[in-house]
């Protein structure tokens, strides 16, 4: 017991104090900061028609709980989804292997690890929803149970959920992280879909969002004398200038069969850990890497003193960059396994063959997304393989080593959407053109920067899961490719923001370099 505690205490640490869970952590409070718009805001989170409901407590609870179940389902999988494989580098693992812990209870230790650093930052989100409603509340008392209500219901179990998915596919797909990515990507995108519409249907949603979302609905329906068969939008609203009409929404009274449900998705995650961890590989797996030893042989000796060192050719010195740019691309082309490029050419058909609408604003999100363990590590490989002294040490690191890193994802993610390039070009359409070339040099620019600044590529893979997702989705303000409408200062904005990120990579490397 002792042994499976402090594994949860010390994997619990070891992530609060990293620098990728700290950016997170203010990333996540800025994005809780939009849950509940300002009442003078352009937007809206949870709009059903026209309609929003009064700054009460049922409100900020129930909105803030499902924008919580649903963000943090989205990122959280990609921010916990590394632990067994960390003590597998760290060597860990390996001591963890020798001890009389059992699979089982090392894997629901790492289950419950995951589980409360979701709930860290559920808990933060929490704290600040109760904030926002002394900031904006429309003159409603405060009833704490308004909170604690659907935060427990809705978003706990929500959390629970994906720790234990993140450990089963992590056990399974440990080497295979780009097919985790885009497991995950598609498995929450089929959620996401699925639209319930009687009891039973509602104890399915694993977030637990649906059943509050047709509450909703059925409220406005009621006010507007709305038909059940005319569907209502409901969701983001942005740059929407109409105020909006409100309604009085006190909270929902959950059925008990929904009350079980969402413990009985619990036990059946700890049921199905149980199952699969008799496969669990308890860190006994081959070491890649390490060559096979060869008997020595013996040189000759009268050989050696016969050789002309004269005649040998001499050492020539190259600083040029290409030479390392060439490195840098073929490290990228040939990280992952072969038959993932099998999918990135057909991308690349895609984007020759679709009308140009679709190809741009879906197919070139994803395929650029099927890209991330590549750009994730572009500027922290070294650092990852502890081999960073070393290549700091090299001619002009700065000029050479880190611009050949930015050429390098910047030519792949242009490579891979040449013929849409190609496509717009021949339609005269520079301004799209343009967009696209920003976008390579936004998103190879944002992977190096938040690689460097967090150390790691986890903070990365999530924000770009996002910015991916919203985009598919489209969200015209998550658009860094211009496969939507935007004003004339879009192109300005995105320049700014590589500028920007290429000022933060070129100082926070040079800070490294000196010290």
């Amino acid at each position: 017991m002792n042994s499976f505690l402090t594994i949860i205490k010390l994997d619990y640490l070891q992530r609060t104090r990293s620098y990728a869970f700290l950016i997170t952590l203010c990333a996540t409070l800025a994005i809780a900061y939009t849950f509940v718009p300002e009442p003078n805001a352009n937007y809206s989170t949870i709009r059903i028609a026209d309609y929003v409901g009064y700054y009460n407590s049922a409100w900020f609870g129930y909105v803030t709980a499902i924008m919580t179940s649903i963000f943090l389902s989205l990122i959280g999988f990609y921010l916990v989804n590394s632990g067994i494989k960390t003590d597998s580098n760290t060597r860990v693992g390996q001591i963890v292997a020798a001890t009389r812990i059992k699979n089982f209870s090392y894997l629901f230790s790492k289950v419950l690890s995951n589980f409360l650093l979701l709930l860290t930052i559920a808990a933060v989100v929490f704290i600040m929803s109760i904030i926002l409603f002394f900031l904006y509340n429309d003159g409603y008392p405060f009833k704490l149970f308004q909170f604690i209500k659907p935060y427990a219901v809705i978003t706990i179990p929500a959390l629970f959920i994906i720790s234990v998915l993140a450990v089963i596919s992590e056990m399974f797909l440990e080497k295979y992280s780009i097919v985790q990515n885009i497991g995950f990507f598609v498995f929450f995108s089929v959620l996401m879909v699925f639209s319930p519409k009687t009891e039973n249907q509602f104890s399915l949603d694993i977030f637990g969002s649906k059943i509050v979302m047709y509450q909703l609905e059925e409220t406005v329906r009621e006010i507007t004398n709305t038909d059940k068969d005319t569907d209502l939008s409901i969701g983001y609203v942005l740059g929407n200038t109409k105020k909006p009409d409100k309604f009085l929404f006190e909270g929902i009274d959950f059925s008990t069969s929904f009350l079980l449900s969402r413990f009985v998705w619990m036990a059946l995650g700890i049921l199905l850990l149980f199952l699969v961890s008799v496969l669990f590989h308890r860190f006994d797996v081959k070491e890649r890497g390490y060559a096979k030893i060869s008997k020595v042989k013996t040189i000759n000796q009268s050989l050696i003193k016969n050789v002309d060192l004269s005649r040998l050719p001499s050492a020539k010195v190259n600083y040029s960059m290409f030479p390392l740019l060439k490195t840098e691309i073929l490290l990228l082309l040939r990280k992952g396994k072969k038959w993932l490029w099998i999918i990135n050419l057909i991308g690349v058909v895609l984007l020759a063959v679709l009308p140009l609408i679709t190809a741009h604003q879906m197919v070139l999100p994803i395929l650029w997304f099927l890209q991330v363990s590549r750009l994730s590590v572009l500027s922290n490989k070294e650092t990852i393989s502890n081999v960073h002294y070393f290549s700091f040490t090299a001619f002009k690191p700065l000029r050479r080593l880190l611009v050949s890193q930015l050429f390098s994802g910047i030519i792949l993610m242009l490579f891979l959407a040449l013929p849409l390039i190609v496509r717009l070009g021949l339609l005269t359409n520079i301004t799209a053109v343009t967009s696209i070339l920003l976008g390579s040099l936004f998103i190879t620019s944002l992977a190096v920067c938040l690689g460097i600044l967090s150390k790691g590529k986890k903070l990365f893979e999530v924000l770009f899961f996002m910015i991916t997702y919203a985009n598919i989705n489209g969200i015209p303000f998550a658009d860094y490719f211009g496969g939507f409408e935007h004003s004339n200062f879009y192109l300005i904005v995105l320049t700014l923001f590589v500028l920007l990120f290429c000022s933060v990579i070129f100082i926070k490397r040079k800070h490294e370099l000196n010290n």
